[in-house]
């Protein structure tokens, strides 16, 4: 029997490129997206597409019974400098959300699904470098908080109804195919767009401010692997601390400028900065490597190299 794969709130960094790698692995005709809105980007022209507001119970459970999907992920959230701003929506969204979707997962028979977690969950009492998978999580945004209790619930879902949730705590995250959503990393994304543009960039975030980061492909890799290992495999059944690889904007700055001669970094740090200071620098994956061989392809040198040349591609066409 071929899976029936629904992805919800995709139109997003990580969800456009998933979409487009789960209908490679699927075929188009067999994922279904669904989001607040329909996103004009060509991967949602091939399948089918929901308008789907994941706080309203009642039409989710209409998705899940016209399309029987038999694998879920459910990427729709606030993220964590958006969250600032609006805390209790962000709670309701992200919390709420994930009740109406696992809920609707036991009631329709989904024996998997995916749902992302982050780096948020860890907070300024967490050690810093080498942030083990089991330690200190005190997080002190609201975007962290639901990450944490999600984790939790998440464990609950798998022991108390059998609900086989898989989950990854995603670095930044960087790629080429869509821009950021509202994350604290985003200028890491963003400054390949104006390195290319004008040769400048002034960051968000101090010089030294270091944060595991990941490119896109990697994270979707991850969150593909997780998702298919076998379930024997599964130890952790909160979430799993995955890495690719750690810098700050000066470091990020110095190697585009190997590749753009004369490009410029300025520096305007605001309330975002506060936030990734109460974060890891980098993150200790060896569970995700034991458990299910989880590798990272792409080191900072790889992902500068090859953002600049998808960007100069695409800004060219």
């Amino acid at each position: 029997m071929a899976e029936k794969v629904l992805v919800l709130g995709p139109c997003g960094q990580v969800g456009t490129e998933l979409v487009e790698n789960l209908q490679k692995l699927y075929g188009s005709q067999n994922v279904i997206a669904s989001d607040i809105r329909k996103s004009e980007q060509d991967v949602f022209q091939r399948s089918s597409f929901e308008i789907l507001d994941v706080m309203d119970k009642s039409r989710i459970g209409d998705v899940f019974t016209k399309h029987k999907p038999t694998l879920v992920y459910h990427l729709a959230a606030m993220l964590s400098a958006t969250a600032e701003a609006k805390p209790k929506l962000a709670w309701s969204l992200n919390m709420d959300g994930m009740f109406n979707v696992f809920d609707a997962c036991l009631e329709h028979g989904v024996k998997r699904v995916f749902w992302p977690s982050s780096i948020a969950v860890f907070g300024p009492t967490s050690p810093k470098l080498n942030t083990p998978q089991t330690t200190v999580l005190e997080p002190n945004t609201i975007y962290g908080i639901s990450k944490l209790a999600g984790e939790r619930y998440c464990e609950y879902y798998f022991r108390r109804y059998g609900l086989d949730v898989r989950s990854i705590r995603y670095p930044g995250l960087i790629g080429w195919k869509s821009l950021p959503g509202g994350g604290t990393t985003d200028y890491a994304v963003e400054i390949f767009h104006q390195a290319l543009d004008s040769n400048s960039y002034t960051s968000f975030l101090k010089p030294a401010t270091s944060l595991p980061m990941m490119h896109m492909e990697d994270a979707v890799r991850a969150t593909i692997e997780v998702t298919n290992a076998p379930s024997e495999q599964i130890k952790i059944r909160s979430s799993y601390n995955i890495s690719g690889c750690s810098f700050d904007p000066a470091s990020l700055a110095e190697e585009i400028s190997k590749y753009l001669p004369g490009f410029t970094m300025d520096y305007a740090p605001d309330h975002r900065q506060q936030i990734a200071e109460s974060w890891p620098q980098s993150i200790d994956d060896k569970e995700a490597r034991a458990d299910w061989a989880w590798q990272p392809k792409y080191d900072t040198q790889a992902l500068v190299i090859n953002m600049l040349e998808n960007l100069r591609r695409l800004k060219s066409t």
